[in-house]
C-alpha cells in the first residue's frame, strides 16, 4: 500500500509540474513534508480539468460517464473502498491527513460538470456561482495544509485568492477558452463593453483586440484586482513556513495580469507570461521577506 501511495504522489506532482508551472514553483518554497500534499490536490484538480477540456474528441455525453464514473470512484474511495486509480490513494490520504471538508470536493466537481454543458455565463452572479467550486473551494482545501494562526480569518481571505487566481486564468485564457466554446467573460459585461462573442472570435482569427475588447480585459483585471485586495490580508496569518510559498504565488499570478497591462490589455496578441527574470525575483524577495509582512496590492496603468 505504502509503493502504491508513493507512486499515487508522484503522480501527482508530474501533473502539478507538467501544467502548473507558476503554482509549482512556489509550492518548492513549501516545507518540503508538505509539498506531496499540495500536489495531490493539484493533481486531483488537474485530472479532473483534463477530462472535461482534453477529450474534446468524445460525445459529451461519454465526457460526461467518464467524470461521473470517476467521481463516483473517488466518493467511494472516501467511505473506505479500494480504488487502483493511479493518483486517488493520494488524494484520498491528503483529505484524511489533513481532514479535509467533503463538501468543498463535492462543490469543485459540480464546478467541472458545469464545463460539459455550460459554454457562457449571463452574469457574474452566475459566474461566481461557478467558480465557488472551481476556485474558491480550492483555497479553503489549501487553507489546512498551509496552517494559519487564526483559521477563521484567513478562511475568506483564502477562498479570495481562489477567486483572484481563477480570473487571471480567465482573463489570460480568453483565446484558447474561445477554442474549446466557452466563455468565462460575463455576457452583461461584455454588453456593458459593446462586445459580442462574435467579437472576440474575430479577434482570435485576427490575433488582436479591438479597442472595445481592450476596455472590456482592463475593467475584468480591474476586478481581478479587488479579489487579489481581498486575499492580501490573509497571507501574513499563514504559518511562517507558507508564507513564502503564497506571496510567490500571489505575486506571480498578479504579474500575469501586469504583462497582460504591459499589451495595452490586448489578450490576442500573445499569452501573458511572467518572464523568468523576474519569476526569480520574486521568489527572491518572498524567501527574504519578514513572516507576517502584509502583501503588496497591486497597482496597474
Amino acid at each position: 500500500m505504502e509503493v502504491d501511495l508513493a507512486a499515487a504522489y508522484e503522480k501527482c506532482r508530474e501533473l502539478h509540474k507538467r501544467h502548473g508551472r507558476t503554482y509549482y514553483l512556489a509550492t518548492r518554497l513549501l516545507p518540503r513534508w508538505k509539498r506531496r500534499h499540495v500536489h495531490a490536490l493539484y493533481g486531483f484538480t488537474r485530472y479532473a480539468d483534463e477530462i472535461v477540456d482534453r477529450t474534446e474528441d468524445l460525445p459529451p455525453a461519454q465526457r460526461a460517464a467518464r467524470l461521473t464514473a470517476w467521481s463516483e470512484e473517488f466518493v467511494a474511495g472516501l467511505a473506505g473502498a479500494p480504488t487502483d486509480d493511479p493518483l486517488l490513494p493520494a488524494v484520498l490520504h491528503t483529505i484524511a491527513v489533513f481532514d479535509l471538508d467533503r463538501a468543498d470536493f463535492a462543490s469543485f466537481l459540480r464546478s467541472m460538470a458545469m464545463d460539459l454543458t455550460v459554454t457562457s455565463y449571463a452574469t457574474y452572479d452566475d459566474l461566481l456561482d461557478y467558480m465557488e467550486g472551481s476556485a474558491a473551494v480550492i483555497g479553503t482545501m489549501m487553507l489546512p495544509i498551509l496552517g494559519s494562526t487564526d483559521p477563521a480569518a484567513a478562511r475568506e481571505p483564502a477562498r479570495q485568492l481562489g477567486f483572484a487566481f481563477q480570473l487571471t486564468n480567465f482573463i489570460r485564457d480568453v483565446a484558447e477558452d474561445l477554442d474549446r466554446g466557452r466563455t468565462y467573460l460575463p455576457d452583461s459585461h461584455l454588453a456593458e463593453f459593446g462586445v459580442t462573442r462574435a467579437d472576440l472570435f474575430a479577434a482570435r482569427a485576427a490575433g488582436r483586440s479591438t479597442p472595445q475588447i481592450k476596455a472590456l480585459i482592463r475593467a475584468e483585471v480591474a476586478r481581478a484586482d479587488e479579489h487579489y485586495a481581498a486575499a492580501a490580508p490573509g497571507i501574513p496569518l499563514l504559518l511562517p513556513g507558507s508564507q513564502a510559498c503564497m506571496r510567490t504565488a500571489y505575486e506571480l499570478y498578479g504579474g500575469i495580469l501586469d504583462e497582460v497591462a504591459a499589451e495595452d490589455y490586448d489578450v490576442f496578441t500573445r499569452r501573458a507570461t511572467v518572464p523568468n527574470q523576474r519569476r526569480a525575483a520574486v521568489v527572491a524577495r518572498s524567501l527574504l521577506t519578514r513572516p507576517g509582512t502584509p502583501a503588496t496590492a497591486f497597482a496597474r496603468s
